[in-house]
């Protein structure tokens, strides 16, 4: 038997179990039905513009069996292979949890509780260890997509390792008979609250911004994201939607660090309310220097320059930068040319090729690499003597 914390939640008659699960124990325990003929839809070549997918389909084919008695729809790869690209990044960037929301599972046998501490409804829950013991009710892709990751060949060691203990919430309910069970899918299913499209717009932008600092981290990405002279437009997942493929919250996170500490050292310099007020503008010079500066890496589909631990990197050094340039007077766009020129020598393109040194100074992991990457560059910037040195410049 398996033995987990859980809390037991009484609805009238009824009731049911919130409980962690390890990823590794989903694998063994979870099983996976469709109904119908397809398991997968879409089941052709993985097509991600050259890059290999991250998910194992022929552990996805095995997995998934078909019934007329099961209820699931059948698996969607698209779906699949977002999820399970999200997962990645979320390991990566430590911005956003995973599996933010619990999973429903059901299992056909009643479940032992033991109550804890005498409360009657915190305590241990026993489940069988057999194996498909427990199907699922509502989360079938999220939970599809994680056990493909671990048995993904393109993943490395560390994050198979990572991805075997990641806790996912869930919620059991054990026992209920199977039209119980049908019924509960169809009303979960069929009963969606829809948001009004004014409700959508109006959380867009600032408005969901309580603090200036955050509007002024959001209008400095979506400057970056949207501007035609950006070499990172279209590049920013903004509000968690879009073809982008870096993701926003990471970026607004390390941006926000950057503005702090910059503040924190030099609120009081002359320049500091100039800078705060046009840093959009100052961050967009700043990308399109680094983007010159490595312009052999910087379109090319081999190297990481425009992932995300290295673009939060490039906001880590900002905080190095940023007061240089600001404290030298005159246009931004010259201090940065002068500033960063020895990156093209001491940093150099080959530094991002993925397959390369990329790879090999990734092994710490996402906030690891970055912290080095930053390192980096902060100690290969070149000397500069601005002409007004005044307030506050290092």
């Amino acid at each position: 038997m398996l033995t987990l914390p859980a809390l037991k939640v009484q609805q009238y008659a009824q009731s049911f179990y919130l409980l962690n699960l390890a990823a590794a124990d989903v694998e063994r325990l979870v099983r996976f039905e469709v109904l119908g003929q397809a398991s997968v839809r879409g089941a052709g070549p993985a097509k991600q513009k050259g890059k290999a997918s991250a998910v194992n389909w022929g552990a996805i084919e095995h997995r998934v069996e078909t019934s007329e008695k099961a209820y699931q729809r059948p698996i969607l790869r698209r779906k699949i292979d977002e999820l399970a690209n999200y997962y990645l990044q979320c390991r990566e960037d430590g911005a956003m949890p995973a599996i933010p929301g619990a999973v429903l599972l059901t299992t056909d046998e009643p479940v032992e509780f033991a109550p804890q501490a005498g409360n009657p409804f915190v305590g241990l829950v026993q489940l069988s260890q057999e194996e498909g013991t427990l199907r699922v009710l509502d989360g079938q892709h999220r939970l599809l997509a994680l056990a493909a990751l671990l048995a993904s060949p393109q993943l490395g060691e560390a994050d198979r390792a990572a991805a075997k203990m990641l806790q996912v919430p869930a919620i059991l309910f054990a026992g209920l008979p199977a039209p119980a069970v049908v019924e509960m899918f169809v009303t979960i299913n069929s009963k969606h609250t829809r948001l009004n499209p004014s409700l959508l717009f109006s959380l867009k932008g600032k408005q969901i911004y309580v603090r200036d600092l955050d509007v002024l981290i959001h209008d400095t990405i979506r400057k970056l994201n949207e501007s035609e002279s950006s070499p990172l437009r279209g590049l920013v997942k903004m509000l968690g939607v879009g073809a982008g493929k870096v993701s926003q919250a990471g970026l607004a996170q390390e941006l926000e660090r950057a503005l702090e500490s910059i503040a924190t050292s030099h609120g009081d310099a002359p320049w500091h309310a100039d800078f705060r007020a046009h840093a959009s503008r100052f961050y967009l010079a700043y990308f399109k220097e680094i983007a010159r500066v490595f312009e052999a890496a910087w379109g090319s589909k081999k190297h990481s320059v425009q992932s995300l631990i290295a673009l939060r990197a490039f906001l880590q050094a900002s905080v190095l930068i940023a007061p240089r340039v600001m404290s030298a007077g005159g246009d931004p766009r010259t201090s940065l040319r002068v500033l960063l020129a020895p990156w093209t020598s001491r940093i150099g393109s080959d530094r991002f090729e993925t397959a390369g040194a990329w790879r090999a100074k990734a092994a710490g992991g996402g906030k690891e690499s970055t912290r080095l990457l930053s390192r980096e560059l902060g100690a290969s910037l070149g000397a500069f003597e601005g002409p007004a040195t005044s307030g506050g410049g290092t």
